[in-house]
């Protein structure tokens, strides 16, 4: 990931709705990295603020400079500044560490009403405000900062923009995002006075010469908007950090917020926070650990383990099987590899790059040299390479092989992977625990040790960790409800191979 370093400057909300906490979390679901120089700590939850602890400018400096120095910052957000004394701080790293983009959020007023920025700290505002790349007030914070009534009119978006443009001119800020949150508009931009007539929230960005921008949303009658202003201001920051247009990161921060109210987890018996990860893909396993968690899953442990340590691998390891068994397994296996190597070459044709195709090709070198060790076993059991030729397939080896095909056809080159892997999987985890457990004891006349050799080999667990590096790489690509769909064919592939076992424990 490229550098994408967003220092927020605010207060902390121990209820994670706002502050810190929601910001932090917006900055994660926007795939950025995020640091924090914590200016006050706060006693909220979703009905209030009960006590603001203001962490002393000293020890905030410290916070910013350990940010700076070591991993660098590429945007600044700031939120709750809380003292008059911070904000003179602030403002002047800024200036001193050259910032270009500050995203500036006034943070005067919480959603519940409590003031979080003291009347004497306002004064102090204005070198702030004229260093900030984009000024994110509301149309409360808006009004003060302008030094007009609350009692200001705004009818239409025209006076909204009226507003905007004039928070340019007299603030300074390069771009000024007016949050119209607070009065909606009925559907023909006429301001909503009865709850019913509630349609439309109108956003206006201002910029540089007399540039406007207006972002509508759809109403929403929701109490689930705590930390809306902290959450937009760091999805703006986000969106700027990772190379974004003004308007376009903008326009995309207030579409990620209107989701996120509209995916809040309904939390609190106040105004509950936001769904900050609408959009994010919650796999149920680590990177790297897709195979791990499939065969962890109480709905596939049970068969696989019944697969690896099948009756009929148990007589395999200990010679006991009948020969006629281990005969009639050979010639199926050499027959069903065919199709096992027809699928590798059909997942070669289905594949998007060249590495995918090259890695589908070795497969079906490595199913040719396994179909060469089946000839040279049969030949030692006087079964001649025509006789296996001639043989019929027995029905576990076309359900299984014809089941794999089927997935190849019907289903994308992933899901055709994901069929295959038992197989190359199974059988270096079945000989692996073979040769564990016979190894010292075994003798030279054990009559299927060649068997077992050959899936303990470099050459065939080099086959093994590509098959592996590949499931994983494009697993972690997938979304939740796909990986179900692809357990569900691992685990039916599986209970194939079972199948397969014991056709041949009946002989």
């Amino acid at each position: 990931m490229e550098s994408r370093r967003i220092l927020v400057i605010a207060g902390s909300d121990s209820s994670g709705g706002a502050g810190l906490e929601a910001d932090q979390k917006v900055i994660a679901a926007h795939d950025c990295y995020a640091m924090t120089a914590t200016t006050a700590l706060t006693a909220q939850n979703t009905l209030g603020v009960y006590g603001i602890h203001t962490v002393p400018a000293e020890f905030l400096k410290q916070q910013l400079d350990a940010c700076f120095d070591d991993i660098g910052v590429d945007v600044v957000k700031t939120g709750m500044l809380a003292s008059a004394d911070t904000i003179k701080l602030v403002a002047d790293t800024l200036e001193q560490r050259a910032v270009a983009k500050a995203v500036v959020d006034p943070v005067m007023v919480a959603t519940t009403g409590t003031a979080l920025l003291p009347p004497e700290a306002l004064a102090d505002f204005g070198k702030l405000a004229r260093l900030a790349y984009v000024l994110t007030p509301n149309i409360p914070e808006l009004k003060i900062l302008l030094g007009l009534s609350k009692d200001e009119p705004i009818q239409t978006p025209v006076d909204l923009e009226r507003l905007a443009r004039l928070a340019c001119d007299r603030l300074g800020s390069t771009w000024v995002l007016a949050k119209g949150g607070h009065v909606p508009f009925k559907s023909d931009y006429t301001v909503a006075i009865a709850d019913k007539d509630r349609e439309i929230i109108v956003n206006v960005l201002a910029g540089p010469d007399d540039e406007l921008l207006r972002i509508e949303s759809p109403y929403q009658d929701s109490k689930n908007t705590h930390g809306t202003g902290c959450s937009l201001a760091s999805a703006i920051a986000s969106n700027l950090t990772k190379g974004m247009e003004v308007k376009d990161a903008v326009r995309a921060a207030c579409r990620y917020v209107e989701a996120a109210i509209r995916h809040a987890p309904n939390l609190g018996h106040g105004h509950g926070p936001l769904g900050h990860f609408h959009s994010l893909v919650a796999l149920p396993f680590s990177k790297g650990h897709f195979l791990d968690y499939v065969l962890e899953r109480p709905d596939v442990v049970e068969v696989w383990q019944r697969y690896i340590h099948h009756p009929f691998l148990k007589a395999l390891g200990a010679g006991s099987l009948p020969r006629s068994s281990f005969q009639g397994y050979l010639i199926q296996d050499y027959l069903y590899l065919v199709q096992f190597a027809r699928a590798a070459a059909l997942a070669a044709y289905k594949s998007k790059n060249i590495k995918d195709i090259s890695n589908a090709a070795t497969m079906v070198n490595e199913i040719d040299r396994e179909m060469e060790m089946h000839i040279k076993l049969c030949a030692t059991f006087g079964v001649k390479l025509e006789d296996m030729e001639k043989a019929e397939e027995n029905t576990a080896s076309i359900a299984y092989s014809r089941y794999i095909l089927d997935i190849g056809h019907s289903e994308d080159w992933f899901a055709l992977q994901v069929a295959l892997t038992p197989c190359v999987l199974g059988y270096g985890a079945a000989a692996r625990a073979l040769h564990q457990e016979h190894a010292t004891t075994k003798d030279d006349t054990h009559p299927y040790w060649k068997w077992v050799e050959n899936y303990t080999k470099d050459e065939y667990a080099a086959v093994a960790k590509r098959t592996i590096d590949m499931i994983e790489k494009h697993a972690a690509l997938q979304s939740a409800s796909r990986i179900e769909q692809l357990v569900k064919i691992f685990k039916q592939a599986v209970k194939m191979e079972i199948g397969f076992w014991e056709m041949h424990s009946a002989e």
